[in-house]
C-alpha cells in the first residue's frame, strides 16, 4: 500500500505509543504525583477562598488525607467562613453540616455556646424531616460535633434510625424522601453513613434486629455492584433523572462511605465478599490522575476508608516498572502495600505462570519471589525463566502468613500483571536488489548492515522490480516480529510512498513491481531516497535507516493520469529567514589617469599662490588694524572667519559632502556679516575723522 508525507519521528513512536498505552495505565498506590495533582486542583482563589463551603470541606480534606500543609496557611480564612455559617440564623443543615466539619479538620476554635445553638437546630431538623439528605447532613453535623469533644447525644436515636430505613428498598437501595418514586445507590450510601452516625449517637443500643436488617440490605446492595473484566468493581446507578446521576465515582465513594462508616460502628462483620472490596480499591487507584476536583476528593476520601477499616484492608500488588531488559539483566520486581502505600503484613509472592500475548502457557513453574527488607520489595531474576522479548502476562499469588491475618486482609489470590521484555534484536541477510519482471533474475543484489549507515546506490525502470529481504531474531535465536516495518520512497520533489514489508516465519521480504505501481509514482522518474523503518515496544534498537536512492526512469505520464498532490506548506515558513537579495550597481566611470589629476589640482592652487605674491608685493602691514579693545575684538574674529572658510574648503575636499559643507558654510556666512560689518564701520569712521581733521 502507498500513503502520503508520513512524518518520520511519527512512523517510530505511533505503534510504539500504542504498545505502551495499557501498561501507562496500571494500578499503583497513591503516590507524590497525586499530591502535586490535588494542590493543583484545589488551589484556591486570588482571596485565599476555595469557593462554598462544600467546595472548602472538599479541599481541606484532602489536603488532610495526603499530608499537605496547603491548608494550615489557609485555615484562617477557612476558620472565618465557617464560624460566620455557624452563627448565621439562615445556615441550613447542609450549610451547619459542612461547617462543622471544616472546623473539625482544621481544629477552629468555636465557642461552645455556638455548637449548643447548632445542636439544637440540626436536632430540630432530625425531629421534623422525611428527607434522607435533611437526615444525613443533621446527624452528620452533629456527630463531627461530638467528635470535636462536645457531650452530643440523639435521645431518640431508634425512632430516627426507623424513619431512615424506612425509606430502603428491596434491592439495598434507598429513596430520596416518602415521596419519590425512584430508589438510588448513590442515596443508600449516604443512608448508610447517616445510620452509622445515628449509632454513634444514640443514648443506648439501637435494636440489634434492625442492625441486623440493614447488614442484609448491604449484602443485597452489593448484589447489585457491577464489574470490569479484570476485578474491577464500582457502583453506578439504575434508573435515576439526568439531574440525580451522579456518576460511578461519585456513587461509589458514598457506598464505601457509607459501608465502611457502618461497619465501624456495630458489632459483628459484614458479609461482603472480600474481592469485592479490592474492586473497589481498584476502581479508585485506576482513576490514576483525576480532571475534576470533585472526583479528587472522592477517590483520596474512599480510598482513605478501604485504608483502614472494619471489613477487609485491599492489598494492591503493583510493579514499579513494566518493562524489563534483558540487555541489562534487569530484575522482576513486586511491591504489595496498601491503597496508600503502607507496608503490608507478612506474606509471600509466588510466580506461578507466564502466558504469551496469544494467551499461550510460557512457563506455568512455581517460582517465589524473594523479599528486600530494606527496599520492601519481592524480586525475582527474570534470565532463569527463559522469557523472550516480547509482551507477556504474569499471573502473581499472594498468600498471607499469618491465619489471622485473613479476616482482616484482602489480596486477591492471583493477580495478573501485563509486561514487556525488551532487548537487541539481531538483524542477519539484509539484501536489495532489482530484477526483471519477465525472467525474474536478479540483475544487480547488494548486502546491506541495517545496524549502520550502509548507502546503496540503485537504478532501475518500470519493467523490473525491486526486492527487500532481511532476518529478524531475538536474543534466544527465535524469529521476532515487530509491530511495524516499513520502506518509504521520497522523490526529490519531495513525493513520499510508504510501503508495508510483510514477513512470514522466516524472513521479512518484499518486492515492488514498479509496473503496477507507476500510477501510484504519478508517472514521476528521477531520484528517489530510500528508508527502513523497524520500530517495536519490545525491540531496544529500534531504527529508522536510509538504505540510499535508487534512480527511477518511469514512462511518460498520459494525459488524464494522476498528478501528484500538492505539498504541505509549514504555516510558520512565512516566518523564517528570507532569501538574500543581490543588488546590481552601474559600473563606475572611466577615470583619468592620476598624473592628470594631480596637474589639475596644481592649477586649482596658483590662484592662491597669485593671491600670496600679491600680499607680499602690495606690503601687507598691520597699521590700520584697530587698537581698540572691542573693534580690535570683531576684527580678530572677521580674520578668524575667514580661515575658518578656507578651513572647511580644505575639509570639503577631503572628506565632507556638499550638503554638509553648504550647512556650515551658511553659520560661518553669518557670523562673517556680523563681525565684518562692525570692523568695516569702525575702519570707515576712523577714515572719515583722519580726513576731516
Amino acid at each position: 500500500m502507498a500513503g502520503r508525507r508520513p512524518a518520520p519521528a511519527a512512523i517510530l513512536l505511533v505503534l510504539l505509543a500504542a504498545a505502551f498505552a495499557p501498561i501507562s495505565s496500571a494500578v499503583r498506590p497513591v503516590s507524590d504525583a497525586h499530591r502535586s495533582a490535588a494542590a493543583e486542583l484545589f488551589a484556591p482563589s486570588a482571596d485565599g477562598s476555595f469557593g462554598d463551603l462544600e467546595s472548602t470541606y472538599e479541599a481541606v480534606r484532602t489536603f488532610q488525607i495526603l499530608g499537605l500543609e496547603n491548608y494550615k496557611s489557609l485555615s484562617g480564612k477557612a476558620c472565618k467562613f465557617a464560624a460566620e455559617n455557624l452563627a448565621s440564623p439562615g445556615s441550613t443543615a447542609k450549610d451547619l453540616f459542612h461547617a462543622v466539619r471544616i472546623s473539625g479538620v482544621l481544629g477552629c476554635g468555636v465557642d461552645a455556646r455556638v455548637y449548643d445553638g447548632v445542636v439544637a437546630k440540626l436536632k430540630a431538623v432530625i425531629k421534623d424531616t422525611n428527607s434522607l439528605l435533611e437526615f444525613y447532613y443533621s446527624v452528620g453535623g452533629l456527630l463531627s460535633i461530638k467528635e470535636q469533644g462536645h457531650n452530643v447525644v440523639l435521645s431518640d436515636a431508634e425512632s430516627t434510625f426507623h424513619a431512615i430505613k424506612a425509606l430502603s428498598q428491596s434491592d439495598g437501595r434507598w429513596r430520596y424522601d416518602t415521596n419519590s418514586a425512584e430508589s438510588s445507590t448513590f442515596a443508600a450510601g449516604i443512608a448508610l453513613e447517616a445510620l452509622a452516625g445515628i449509632v454513634s449517637l444514640a443514648d443506648a443500643e439501637v435494636d440489634p434486629s434492625m442492625v441486623g436488617v440493614v447488614k442484609n440490605d448491604i449484602v443485597k446492595l452489593f448484589d447489585t455492584i457491577k464489574s470490569y473484566d479484570d476485578g474491577t468493581f464500582y457502583f453506578d446507578e439504575k434508573h435515576v433523572d439526568a439531574t440525580e446521576y451522579k456518576g460511578p465515582i461519585k456513587t461509589s465513594a458514598s457506598v464505601v462511605r457509607g459501608v465502611t462508616s457502618f461497619a465501624a460502628v456495630v458489632s459483628g462483620k459484614l458479609n461482603i465478599p472480600a474481592e469485592k472490596i479490592l474492586g473497589l480499591a481498584k476502581f479508585f487507584l485506576g482513576i490514576g490522575l483525576p480532571g475534576s476536583a470533585k472526583d479528587c476528593f472522592n477517590q483520596i476520601e474512599s480510598l482513605s476508608f478501604l485504608e483502614n477499616n472494619r471489613v477487609f484492608v485491599p492489598l494492591i500488588l503493583s510493579l514499579p516498572s513494566k518493562v524489563f531488559s534483558l540487555t541489562s539483566k534487569d530484575q522482576l520486581k513486586v511491591e504489595v502495600t496498601t491503597v496508600f502505600g503502607s507496608a503490608a503484613p507478612s506474606l509471600k509472592v509466588n510466580l506461578v505462570q507466564v502466558l504469551g500475548s496469544d494467551s499461550k502457557v510460557i512457563t506455568s513453574e512455581n517460582k517465589e519471589l524473594q523479599y528486600d527488607l530494606d527496599n520492601k520489595v519481592h524480586y525475582l531474576d527474570i534470565a532463569p525463566l527463559k522469557i523472550d522479548v516480547g509482551k507477556y502476562s504474569i499471573v502473581f499469588e499472594i498468600s498471607l502468613q499469618e491465619p489471622e491475618h485473613e479476616t482482616v486482609y484482602v489480596t486477591g489470590g492471583r493477580n495478573t500483571e501485563s509486561v514487556i521484555v525488551t532487548g537487541l534484536i539481531k538483524v542477519n541477510k539484509a539484501e536489495i536488489g532489482i530484477s526483471d519482471n519477465d525472467a525474474g533474475t536478479v540483475e544487480s543484489v547488494q548486502k546491506l548492515d541495517l545496524l549502520k549507515d550502509t548507502k546503496v546506490s540503485l537504478s532501475a525502470y518500470h519493467l523490473q522490480k525491486l526486492r527487500l529481504s532481511f532476518q529478524l531474531t531475538t536474543p534466544l535465536g527465535h524469529t521476532f516480529k515487530p509491530h511495524q516495518v516499513f520502506l518509504k520512497f521520497k522523490h526529490e520533489s519531495k513525493v513520499e510512498h510508504l510501503f508495508v514489508v510483510p514477513g512470514s516465519a522466516r524472513q521479512f521480504k518484499i518486492v515492488l513491481d514498479f509496473l503496477g505501481l507507476v500510477e501510484k509514482f504519478y508517472y514521476l522518474s528521477g531520484r528517489y531516497d530510500l528508508e527502513l523503518a523497524v520500530g517495536d515496544a519490545a525491540m531496544e534498537n529500534s531504527f529508522l535507516r536510509p538504505l540510499g536512492h535508487l534512480e527511477l526512469d518511469l514512462p511518460e505520464a498520459p494525459e488524464k493520469a494522476p498528478r501528484p498532490p500538492a505539498q504541505a506548506v509549514d504555516p510558520f515558513s512565512k516566518f523564517g529567514p528570507k532569501a538574500e537579495i543581490s543588488h546590481i550597481f552601474r559600473a563606475p566611470e572611466k577615470r583619468p589617469p592620476k598624473e592628470l589629476s594631480l596637474a589639475f589640482m596644481g592649477l586649482t592652487l596658483l590662484p592662491f599662490i597669485g593671491f600670496l605674491i600679491g600680499l607680499v608685493r602690495l606690503g601687507v602691514n598691520l597699521k590700520n588694524f584697530p587698537s581698540l579693545p572691542g573693534p580690535a575684538a570683531f576684527a580678530s574674529l572677521f580674520h578668524a572667519g575667514i580661515g575658518a572658510v578656507l578651513l572647511l574648503y580644505v575639509l570639503f575636499w577631503l572628506k565632507l559632502d556638499l550638503f554638509t559643507t553648504l550647512k556650515y558654510l551658511g553659520f560661518l556666512g553669518i557670523f562673517l556679516v556680523f563681525v565684518g560689518h562692525r570692523t568695516l564701520s569702525y575702519l570707515s569712521s576712523v577714515s572719515t575723522k583722519q580726513k576731516t581733521a
